[in-house]
């Protein structure tokens, strides 16, 4: 009698009709015939946006609150890359306490969203419950240490950006206002707890049930030689690129796919590139902070990570990055003379290139005397990581071939949460057919 569970060549359709705890709509779809794996789509099929075009005509210093609607997870990496972009198109600088608030306002950010995506949207894969909610049950005082250090970057977020959810106090040059070192010091002794939560985190996701992969992939990131990377930097990697912001688009090329109402994103000459945690901890490791390179130790990484599952540790050793190099700010805060530095329009185009959550977003824009836009390109981190999550699932499909039904299911969804896709910002749900004949 035929093993019910021996699949290799039995024809089958796996459907999930949604995925949970991704941000948007789109679907997967994977046909395997004669036992290998034939074809594999990531269908995003949310509607476009349409931010470009939005901004077309619009004043430069409208771009940091129109962008920030991109994504209410990590709106700041828009306000970011925005700012930074047209601050190069003018010819300013930003440095000082303006710059330090800048990172500040990005480590709330990367706190907030890294512990979403570890405590909620994640870590139930491992533990084998379908949520967080579930997983609360049996692992409160997680959760709750979860939702804690969530708060306490939403904190961050509200003081310097007006706000939690699409910050207002981003401007080109600076800020609109800026905090005094009294409205800061209140944070120090939330951020030193948080610190210590986040390096336990750490150590909790580093016993977690990781899967035996392990990829060669070329990694993409930015680099900074004297921290590490938030806003600044070049553009390098593993595999010997090492280009400045502006020389991007050189390199990179988006392409439609008839799948993706996303564009897709690849190196010329048809490379396929991975950004993200995982890119930056393997290509800027010593640029960690003793506390974050302590937590990589302590959960059993080291100092290089090639397994995709294993990014949920290296959102944890970040976020004691961001907790402890937010402690260094506010403790070497002086209040600025003035919340931005003068700004003069003037024509020209302008790159940047920031690290959000999920890997670098570039911006340029093209701008003309007056300080109108008008043209501009955004490319988010899931757009560029797209054909790297098909390449995953193809190879994950391959190794699993003989899976039950469910298993294999299960693990393709979370195969797809490695990366914490945010589909909206690339154009809620995934749909997956898996069509075996």
């Amino acid at each position: 009698m035929k093993d019910k569970t021996d699949t290799r060549t039995e024809n089958r359709v796996i459907k999930v009709n949604m995925l949970a705890r991704v941000e948007g709509e789109g679907g997967l779809y994977v046909k395997i015939k004669n036992n290998e794996v034939a074809d594999v789509k990531l269908k995003i099929f949310e509607p476009p946006r349409l931010f470009e075009g939005f901004l077309r005509g619009r004043a430069y210093s409208e771009v940091p609150d129109i962008t920030a609607r991109i994504c209410g997870i990590c709106p700041v990496a828009y306000q970011m890359s925005a700012v930074h972009a047209i601050e190069a198109a003018f010819g300013i600088n930003v440095d000082g306490a303006l710059r330090s608030l800048r990172r500040l306002l990005y480590c709330g950010e990367w706190i907030e969203s890294h512990v979403l995506h570890i405590y909620m949207l994640h870590a139930p894969d491992f533990l084998g419950y379908p949520d967080a909610i579930q997983l609360a049950k049996d692992f409160p005082e997680a959760v709750k240490r979860g939702l804690t250090l969530k708060k306490i970057g939403n904190e961050i977020v509200k003081l310097l950006g007006g706000r939690e959810i699409h910050p207002i106090n981003v401007r080109v040059g600076g800020f609109y206002q800026v905090p005094t070192k009294n409205d800061l010091m209140p944070l120090l002794e939330r951020l030193k707890w948080a610190r210590d939560a986040a390096l336990e985190t750490a150590r909790w996701v580093g016993t977690l049930p990781f899967p035996d992969l392990e990829f060669d992939y070329e990694f993409v990131a930015l680099h900074h030689p004297d921290e590490y990377p938030l806003n600044e930097g070049r553009l390098i990697s593993n595999k010997g690129l090492d280009i400045a912001i502006s020389d991007y688009e050189n390199h990179f090329v988006e392409e439609h796919v008839a799948h993706s109402n996303a564009l897709q994103s690849y190196r010329k000459g048809g490379g396929i590139y991975f950004v993200g945690p995982l890119a930056r901890f393997n290509l800027n490791y010593e640029q960690l902070s003793p506390f974050a390179k302590e937590a990589a130790h302590s959960s059993g990484i080291g100092v290089t990570c090639r397994n995709p599952f294993k990014s949920i540790i290296v959102r944890a050793v970040e976020t004691v990055y961001a907790c402890d190099h937010a402690i260094h700010i506010i403790d070497n805060y002086e209040q600025p003379e003035s919340p931005a530095v003068p700004v003069q329009s003037r024509g020209g185009t302008g790159w940047g290139c920031t690290e959000a959550p999920r890997g670098i977003l570039y911006h340029r824009y093209r701008i003309d005397e007056a300080g109108t836009i008008l043209d501009a390109k955004i490319i988010p981190p899931t757009s560029q990581n797209q054909r790297i999550i098909e390449d995953d699932l193809r190879r994950f499909v391959e190794m699993h071939l003989t899976l039950p039904e469910e298993q294999l299911t299960l693990g393709c969804e979370q195969a797809i949460r490695n990366y914490d896709p945010c589909i909206s910002c690339a154009t809620h749900f995934l749909k997956l057919d898996i069509d075996r004949r």
